[in-house]
């Protein structure tokens, strides 16, 4: 199972967050990773805490072969693809793919930690999982999606968008 977070706060050339995350999801299909499965569109608050837009964010299961760099290299091929450039860590963004997690892979190289070494301690990832994969168990920890929401302290607010604001895609 290839786990892919998707999230953005700035416009990029085809529009708002909502109208870039479904593009960018065109995109991966057409390089040969179509969505298998998606979770809604979320609204979520800066992590951490900052005066900068709230996010819209979600998580989808896609089709993948080959290595998870390859993955990786498509996913920040995309990013660029729709306005992404990488400077100061937490700034925003038009768009953000993370590769949450692999099948079973454990990795801890320079360039890719799996599964992502944030996504347990995430309320903007696991609320999402829960919708598209909720038997998934976390491959270091031994521990399913509701047992990591379960175990996650208050933190800010994850916000379904509403029907009207959902995938602004026919897919």
């Amino acid at each position: 199972m290839v786990l892919i977070g998707l999230g953005g706060n700035l416009p990029s050339p085809v529009g708002a967050p909502p109208a870039t995350l479904a593009a960018a999801l065109v995109a991966l299909a057409g390089l040969g990773h179509p969505t298998l499965a998606r979770s809604a569109l979320y609204r979520t608050a800066p992590v951490p805490a900052s005066d900068q837009p709230w996010f819209v964010n979600a998580v989808v299961r896609v089709a993948a072969q080959g290595e998870p760099e390859r993955i990786l290299d498509i996913l920040l091929q995309v990013e660029r693809r729709f306005g992404r450039r990488r400077g100061e860590p937490n700034a925003a963004r038009t768009l953000d793919l993370d590769l949450l997690a692999f099948g079973t892979i454990c990795r801890d190289d320079p360039d890719l930690i799996l599964p992502h070494p944030r996504l347990h301690e995430r309320l903007f990832v696991l609320q999402p999982l829960l919708e598209i994969a909720p038997a998934w168990v976390h491959p270091r920890l031994g521990l399913t999606v509701r047992e990591l929401l379960a175990g996650l302290p208050p933190g800010p607010a994850v916000l379904r968008l509403p029907a009207a604001e959902q995938w602004e895609m026919s897919h």
